[in-house]
């Protein structure tokens, strides 16, 4: 009995690092074919990769956050709220800042709204929805006071643009700026979450609290620290979003919590906390990417591109519920 178990729990754990893949393959060959050359080209899969990076640097943080048994509602608005902060110090009239240290300062406003989440959810004892709910409305309010009633900001310095327009050769493919970032950044949260004892700490808050903090594990810093994090990345694709559309948009960050938690939980991430991957977050971000470029293609109105993502969110939850339910029924 204890090896069916077993058996039974391997394939449930090959299945959810297959299935997005599987989906990501599926959707692929979908649109190569249905859309042929017009998909496969080198300027659409530029196009593909450049409409994922902001985000799933976002992402990056919210499967953090995910994984540690909590939720950030905040991200999307941290976004718009960066971005302009960014814009609005490089045009000030008095003293425009360079492009290097507005970036900064955007990104450490970002570092601040999450630590701000981190400290309510860790010592208030706020529930992280309720937290970052209102900081959401915050951020996305304050994001349109400081622009005229949200108004955008444009004439953005041409060496700020450039840090999410220009591309590099690597042989015969031009890979964009935005692309280099998210995948560098991926590469660095995997790592820590697979080879560092924080990664460790961040798995085990996930999967039980209380056992955690009874082991030793600071958990009251430890979701200070993760929803910091998020806030930071959140600040970074701010940044990267403004020198992308080469304006400061508060409303550019809509909904895009919603996308971020949507790769996570695609990816295989638990929202019941413990369980998730970058690298499944990768793929769910690729999904998602793939469906809207497919969509955009095919000459559908954008409301189409909502819909789908509801219904892509929708069966993602139903299989996580799932997956647990039948996780559950294996042990012992």
């Amino acid at each position: 009995m204890s090896d069916s178990r077993s058996g039974r729990s391997i394939l449930l754990s090959l299945l959810r690092g297959l299935a997005p893949a599987l989906a990501v393959l599926v959707v692929s060959g979908a649109l190569w074919a249905r859309m042929g050359t017009r998909f496969l080209s080198a300027a659409n899969l530029s196009v593909v990769g450049v409409s994922m990076a902001v985000v799933t640097i976002v992402a990056i943080g919210a499967t953090l956050v995910i994984i540690s048994g909590g939720i950030d509602l905040s991200v999307g608005s941290v976004v718009a709220l960066t971005g302009v902060a960014a814009a609005l110090l490089m045009l000030r009239e008095d003293s425009p800042w360079p492009p290097w240290a507005a970036a900064l300062a955007a990104i450490g406003l970002g570092a601040a709204v999450g630590a701000v989440n981190g400290a309510l959810v860790a010592w208030a004892r706020v529930p992280s929805f309720i937290a970052t709910l209102g900081s959401m409305l915050w951020a996305s309010g304050l994001a349109q006071i400081i622009t005229d009633s949200g108004q955008n900001t444009s004439r953005l310095p041409a060496e700020f643009i450039r840090v999410a327009q220009d591309k590099i050769a690597v042989g015969a493919v031009a890979i964009p700026y935005p692309v280099l970032y998210f995948l560098g950044l991926a590469i660095a949260m995997q790592i820590v979450l697979r080879r560092t004892s924080f990664g460790r700490h961040v798995y085990a808050l996930g999967s039980n609290e209380a056992a955690a903090r009874l082991s030793g594990i600071n958990t009251a810093g430890m979701k200070l620290a993760i929803f910091t994090i998020s806030g930071t990345l959140a600040g970074v694709a701010g940044v990267v979003q403004a020198a992308r559309l080469g304006i400061g948009q508060p409303t550019t960050g809509a909904q895009m919590e919603l996308e971020a938690i949507a790769a996570a939980v695609i990816g295989g991430a638990s929202l019941g906390g413990g369980v998730g991957t970058i690298g499944g977050t990768l793929l769910g971000a690729a999904l998602i990417a793939l469906l809207r470029n497919g969509l955009r293609l095919g000459g559908y109105q954008p409301f189409w591109q909502l819909f789908t993502l509801g219904i892509v969110i929708v069966l993602a939850v139903l299989y996580d519920q799932l997956r647990r339910r039948a996780s559950s029924h294996l042990s012992p």
